[in-house]
């Protein structure tokens, strides 16, 4: 009986060395062990973004101020409240086009076309895609990215005006309004004047109806109304089109970008 204890303990004994030499290489791996963490890539820094304002050449004239109506078709629906009320009341707009919406709305297109002494169509871009040329994020929206993408978001809206009848834009004016100083540079390279405003009419159509007939009918001489001819089933557009009765009671004088002088800063349009 010793013997066999004495073998089993011997046993045991040898077992536990062999066992012994091999965890120190097991540990690490068992436990999850990691090397000494390495400090992340720094963020590259938020690009400076800009949201250029725009006058035009004031009347000068008491109770007839002169006012520039800017509308833009980003996506969806045309609003008939406001076109029909811009048509029947011969009221001069310019109007900020994109691909998307000339391809969804022809009957409004048509509209546009049939009244050359009213609308101006101008570049609203592509794909609606703000014309930022380094990656960001602006209300929740991708910018183009880089300076080709800037391109094509400008040169595509240009194309699709022109295959529907458009003539040739002059003005172009991104997704948010809002630009980086080197993408400014980029566009104004192409020819392109880059419209800001000086009143934002809507706040992108997510205004009610109240607050935004206030907005635009309290426009003054010189100054560039924004707002959105794009979202029939907002109420921000019947504030739109009750505005646009206002300011013709007044007396406001009504004219397009193309009609009158105009001054823009951050270099949007010297």
């Amino acid at each position: 009986m010793n013997r066999i204890l004495l073998a089993s303990a011997f046993l045991f004994s040898t077992i536990s060395t062999a066992l012994a030499d091999e965890i120190p290489s097991a540990v690490p791996a068992a436990l999850g062990q990691v090397p000494a963490a390495v400090s992340p890539a720094p963020k590259a820094p938020a690009p400076k973004l800009v949201e250029p304002h725009l006058h035009i050449a004031r009347s000068n004239v008491a109770g007839h101020a002169r006012v520039a109506l800017t509308f833009d078709a980003c996506m969806g629906q045309a609003d008939e409240r406001i076109l029909s009320t811009l048509v029947r009341e011969r009221i001069p707009a310019t109007i900020f086009v994109t691909a998307r919406w000339l391809k969804r709305n022809p009957a409004a297109v048509a509209v546009f076309l049939q009244n050359p002494d009213l609308f101006e169509l101008e570049n609203h871009g592509q794909n609606h895609i703000p014309a930022v040329d380094t990656p960001t994020l602006i209300y929740g929206i991708a910018s183009a990215g880089s300076p080709q993408a800037v391109r094509q978001e400008v040169e595509g809206g240009a194309a699709a005006m022109i295959a529907a009848g458009i003539p040739a834009p002059h003005w172009f004016r991104g997704s948010t309004a809002k630009y980086d100083l080197s993408a400014i540079g980029e566009i104004r390279a192409m020819g392109y004047r880059i419209a800001g405003y000086s009143v934002n009419g809507d706040g992108g159509s997510l205004l009610g109806a109240v607050i935004t007939e206030k907005r635009i009918a309290s426009a003054r001489d010189g100054d560039v109304v924004i707002s959105h001819v794009n979202q029939p089933t907002h109420a921000a557009g019947e504030g739109v089109a009750k505005a646009l009765v206002d300011l013709k009671a007044k007396g406001t004088q009504f004219v397009r970008l193309q009609d009158v002088e105009d001054t823009g800063d951050d270099k949007t349009t010297e």
